[in-house]
């Protein structure tokens, strides 16, 4: 037995003693969580399984031809021109073959993209790196980022369960009602995608796509971007959890009164402290990715925080980047993302922490006002 036979043998064994630890690795699709999703991949197996007993069929008629008909035999290659039965044949299978699957495909598809008849509408818009969720109707949204440590992404500390797959704030629905998503984007494209939902769809600036799916399952199910966005285009990671009708019920209305508690904190007489307290978590959330967490940037294209002349002299010009941002960078405008208190906060915090130490404030109700006589 040759060397190259012998090293063959033994990564054989090797491999097939090692199977049960590879028991949960797998290259196939998954059923999923919902009734289309498990259509899809029971269409899959069955197209997948015809296209093996096809490729089985084509390779052994042509290693058969080539075993029997080989130049040692004295095999010698027939001459003719056409042969109308065969071509007949070679045309008919084939359309027969592809109606035969385009039947289920079709059926599916139906499916895939009847969105009528929904239960609830959720307005989903992709941010550089974020998602905003807007319950249609019910005068309620959130954005939800990832709240992955940056401590695991630079390995300082020892990364999670769900490493890069876990937000602030879920989206969270019912279980056992058809929930309609209409998809849009605020700046670049994006692609929302929760592989349990067979739900893919991607998010365009000025156009909204519709999805849909109805999950009959409660638990946490999780998905990410699925288009290249970005520098942190691996950053954003979707969680919805399903939960059962009357607890979406109670955990919406408790949302719409912490919203509205939290909109009547813009009166609130706020001091330097609270507000830096504060604007340390949303720096952390919000502005970490791009400045870094000591406010270092990466020049030319993300400025250093830290001892900015510009930014520490003008409170009202600071206030302008953050609120519209600055056109051509990848500075965005905040000023529809967060609230105002949050806008002061960050504000606040930037010029008397990172190294700084201007000892000024803006207040909520001056961001109010700021944001008011820009309209």
């Amino acid at each position: 037995m040759g060397v190259q036979v012998r090293q063959a043998m033994a990564g054989l064994a090797i491999s097939l003693l090692s199977a049960p630890a590879m028991a949960d690795w797998t290259m196939n699709m998954t059923p999923g969580v919902t009734a289309v999703s498990n259509e899809i991949f029971n269409l899959h197996m069955t197209i997948l399984w015809i296209c093996v007993v096809i490729g089985v069929i084509v390779f052994a008629v042509m290693f058969w031809s080539i075993f029997a008909h080989r130049k040692s035999r004295g095999a010698k290659p027939a001459n003719f021109h056409e042969n109308t039965t065969v071509e007949i044949l070679w045309t008919v299978v084939p359309i027969l073959i592809l109606v035969g699957m385009a039947i289920p495909a079709t059926s599916t598809l139906v499916k895939m993209y009847d969105t009528e008849a929904s239960d609830l509408d959720i307005m989903i818009t992709g941010y550089q790196w974020r998602w905003r969720y807007d319950y249609i109707g019910e005068d309620y949204g959130f954005f939800s980022s990832m709240s992955t440590s940056w401590d695991e992404i630079y390995n300082r500390t020892e990364k999670g369960e769900n490493y890069l797959l876990e937000v602030d704030n879920p989206l969270v629905i019912p279980a056992g009602k058809k929930v309609r998503f209409l998809m849009t984007a605020n700046d670049v494209i994006h692609s929302w995608w929760v592989p349990a939902f067979a739900v893919k769809k991607d998010t365009i600036p000025g156009f909204i796509n519709e999805a849909w799916t109805r999950v009959d399952k409660p638990g946490i199910y999780r998905g990410q971007c699925a288009e290249l966005c970005g520098k942190d285009h691996a950053f954003m990671p979707i969680v919805v959890k399903v939960v059962p009708p009357d607890e979406y019920n109670d955990w919406l209305e408790a949302q719409k009164e912490a919203a509205a508690r939290e909109r009547e904190l813009t009166s609130k007489d706020w001091s330097l402290a609270e507000l830096v307290e504060r604007g340390q978590r949303v720096y952390a959330a919000q502005c970490v990715a791009c400045h870094g967490a000591e406010g270092r940037g990466n020049p030319p294209i993300f400025p250093a925080l830290r001892g900015n002349e510009r930014m520490l002299g003008d409170l009202q010009w600071h206030l302008g980047v953050l609120v519209n941002g600055v056109r051509g960078t990848a500075m965005q405008a905040y000023g529809d993302q967060l609230s105002e208190v949050d806008l002061a906060a960050v504000v606040t915090f930037t010029r008397n922490a990172l190294g700084n130490n201007q000892g000024d404030m803006v207040t909520p109700l001056e961001v109010r006002d700021f944001k008011n006589a820009q309209q």
